[in-house]
């Protein structure tokens, strides 16, 4: 694992998208949700990344820095020969599918992704296409895929299958790493023939394995749709299994979005379906030197965040060569476990919170005509709710089930809910209950852009609402950025709603990257029946090397307004990345 996301502003990657998207076209609204429903009820899920790597459970690389432990083949700049010699040492005696299944299932997770294929190359299954893999390779022989497919059928688990598109030891896969273009030159070496090996390979697992929930691709950064022919690989896939669920890491949107190690800021625009991975310490493999491990009570409320913009939570162990979890793992999975034997309803099954901000320090769920507050820190002044214009029938703490008393009072114009303070409080998360009158609707004012210091109004692309087919919320790394994106057609724009308190003139600046050749489109900012900015994209080195401008100046009217981005004029492939819209008073 490595977090890689694909620029999709490329002529070639661009047409693959669209291709993409006439594809799965065909599938209505109703039909998707029909058949990733088990998945968006799922919200948790278990990631396990295992394979020759836990033999030398070493993280650094040859100067000693901090990597990832699956990665040692690259960060000690192996030969394949040389790292070929682990497999003869990896006997995973102490493997056991019934344990590995039964933690996942009691942490409360619903599905397991574990690593058929990693970056290494090492079939981590019983394959007819190579010699390279566990029944072969290795002492064990036994193919653990086989009986963990047994076992997650058996305890009510969906067994899933991560698979790397990257293969540093077949010698068709292209291109080699630096270090080994004199032992091992890239001559007579075809990537088609190696896609081939790869949906061989593909085919079995989805037909020796049982059902199977998802194909979590990885490694595919090297190379574009088309060069991969993903849409050829995901086609297969389907016609094999059609009720499957693909990620989209071989460069296709397909069903879902694969943010690494970071949470979005909020929902995905356009109701796009996520998944956050993330490890319990700073590595996905075994090693033995990283103990830099995240606690219960941070990985609890990850997991309460993500379900709370309407994502699942896909947590990692990295098993050690014998064959089972380290300690510090089966701890924290038991605690989360029971956090979640008490609080689970307020996470499986529910969506996206309705409220854009909140008084207190929590999130919030929703699951029909209920609402679950999870209460971090009990407020020393009361519990209070704002901006819900739903009535509350009757409130309870889900710990033991107490009824708590609600009251109601008036503050600027709306509603203030207060509740009791239960008996009894989680110092992770204590979960409250509101039952409602019917759906719940938040006030207009919760869910605009406010303004902060200075007056100003900034206009993130997380909080915008996209209108159109294409264009996609995006984001990339540690640091957030984020950035509508695939911004292929004039026709797609995107809005956001905009408490004005004091109307009045505003100088709008736009920030956004736009790499060659797609400079040149023009657009306009503005609020509906109101004045317009315009500007003309300029290009920039890369996706995220976000220039911003000043357009020039708007009188903005008090109020709620609706400010819209559109694009007037699209002479490249795609219009920009757009990252924020600022709107700074003119005094």
């Amino acid at each position: 694992m490595r977090f890689r996301r694909f620029v999709r502003l490329g002529t070639l990657v661009i047409l693959a998208v669209v291709t993409a998207a006439a594809q799965t076209a065909r599938e209505t609204p109703d039909q998707f949700a029909q058949r990733t429903q088990w998945w968006r009820e799922a919200r948790f899920g278990m990631f396990i990344h295992w394979g020759l790597y836990a033999v030398p459970a070493d993280s650094t690389d040859l100067t000693g820095k901090k990597g990832i432990a699956e990665w040692y083949f690259y960060n000690k700049q192996k030969q394949v020969k040389d790292y070929e010699k682990f497999a003869a040492q990896f006997n995973p005696v102490k493997f056991d599918a019934k344990v590995w299944v039964e933690t996942a299932k009691n942490a409360g997770m619903k599905y397991i992704v574990i690593t058929s294929k990693h970056h290494d190359g090492f079939d981590m299954f019983d394959t007819k296409l190579s010699n390279y893999c566990i029944t072969k390779a290795t002492p064990f022989k036994r193919d653990p895929m086989k009986e963990l497919a047994a076992e997650c059928q058996r305890q009510g688990i969906k067994l899933c299958f991560y698979h790397s598109i990257m293969d540093w030891h077949n010698p068709d896969y292209l291109p080699r790493r630096p270090w080994e273009k004199e032992t091992r030159p890239p001559d007579g070496a075809n990537l088609d023939r190696y896609i081939e090996y790869m949906k061989g390979q593909l085919r079995e697992l989805l037909t020796n394995y049982g059902p199977i929930g998802i194909i979590w691709f990885d490694g595919g950064w090297e190379h574009n749709a088309l060069e991969l022919h993903s849409q050829e690989v995901n086609s297969m896939i389907r016609s094999l299994q059609p009720g499957i669920i693909i990620n989209d890491r071989n460069n296709l949107p397909e069903d879902y979005a694969t943010p690494e190690q970071n949470i979005p800021p909020n929902a995905l625009p356009g109701g796009r379906q996520w998944e956050t991975c993330m490890t319990m310490n700073d590595t996905w493999g075994y090693a033995k030197n990283d103990t830099n491990w995240k606690s219960s009570e941070d990985l609890i409320r990850k997991l309460i965040d993500i379900s709370s913009k309407g994502g699942n939570f896909l947590l990692n162990v990295g098993p050690t060569a014998e064959g089972v979890f380290p300690d510090a793992i089966n701890e924290r999975l038991a605690q989360i476990g029971a956090w979640m034997k008490v609080n689970s309803e307020s996470i499986y099954g529910t969506s996206k919170s309705p409220f854009r901000k909140l008084p207190f320090d929590g999130r919030v769920t929703a699951k029909g005509n209920t609402l679950y507050l999870h209460v971090f820190e009990w407020p020393k002044d009361g519990l209070t709710l704002n901006d819900l214009e739903t009535p509350v029938e009757n409130a309870r703490a889900i710990d033991g089930s107490e009824k708590l008393a609600i009251k109601t009072s008036p503050s600027n114009g709306s509603t203030v809910l207060h509740i009791s303070r239960p008996k009894k409080i989680d110092a992770v998360a204590t979960v409250v209950e509101l039952h409602l009158a019917g759906p719940p609707k938040v006030s207009e004012s919760n869910l605009a852009v406010n303004a902060v210091d200075g007056g100003i109004y900034e206009l993130k692309a997380g909080d915008a609402e996209i209108h159109g087919g294409h264009a996609q919320y995006d984001w990339e790394g540690v640091h957030q950025e984020d950035y509508i994106g695939s911004w292929t057609e004039a026709g797609d724009y995107v809005t956001w709603r905009v408490a004005v308190a004091t109307g009045g003139r505003f100088r709008v600046e736009v920030a956004y990257a736009s790499p060659p050749p797609n400079e040149g489109a023009k657009f306009t900012v503005g609020f509906e029946g109101g004045s317009n900015a315009s500007g003309i994209v300029r290009g920039t080195k890369t996706n995220r090397d976000f220039r911003t401008e000043t357009l020039g100046e708007i009188e903005i009217p008090a109020g709620m307004q609706t400010l819209a981005v559109r694009i007037t004029s699209l002479p490249g492939s795609a219009a920009m990345n757009l990252h924020q819209v600022r709107l700074v008073p003119v005094h």
